[in-house]
C-alpha cells in the first residue's frame, strides 16, 4: 500500500445504548455513569470504546500499533456521532514493512474534541 506522511483517514460511528452495555459486558466495566441514564436518557459511552473508532482505520492499513497514547477531553453519550481522523505523520520504508507515527483527532458532532492522541507501530508491506 502506498502511503506518505500527511495522508487523513477517517471513520464515523453513532454509540447506541446497546453498544454501550454489551461494552461494559464484555470489558467488565459496569460504572454507574455506564448503565444508568441521565437526565436526558443517556449513557456515558466508556473512553476506550470511543477510542476504538481508530481500529477501524487500523486494520484497514493493517496496523501493528507499538505505542498508544489517548487524551480524554470531553465526555461521549449514546446518540453521539464521533468521527476519527488519523494523520500519517512519519512514514519510514523498512525490511517489509513501514515504521509508522501517526496523530489521532476524534470529534463529535457538533466538531468538539472528545479525544485526541498519537501511537506510533508498524505496517506489514
Amino acid at each position: 500500500m502506498l502511503m506518505k506522511a500527511g495522508d487523513v483517514y477517517s471513520w464515523q460511528r453513532t454509540f447506541t445504548m446497546e453498544d454501550v452495555l454489551e461494552f461494559g459486558r464484555i470489558s467488565g466495566d459496569q460504572g454507574r455513569h455506564h448503565v444508568h441514564p441521565d437526565e436526558h436518557g443517556r449513557l456515558m459511552v466508556h473512553g476506550l470504546l470511543t477510542a476504538s473508532i481508530g481500529t477501524k482505520i487500523g486494520g484497514d492499513l493493517n496496523y501493528i500499533a507499538r505505542e498508544m497514547v489517548s487524551r480524554f477531553i470531553r465526555p461521549v453519550f449514546t446518540g453521539d456521532t464521533v468521527t476519527c481522523e488519523v494523520t500519517l505523520t512519519h512514514v519510514e520504508p523498512s525490511d517489509r514493512l513501514k515504521k509508522v507515527k501517526l496523530e489521532t483527532i476524534y470529534r463529535n458532532q457538533r466538531g468538539e474534541e472528545v479525544i485526541t492522541g498519537s501511537s506510533y507501530g508498524i505496517i506489514r508491506d
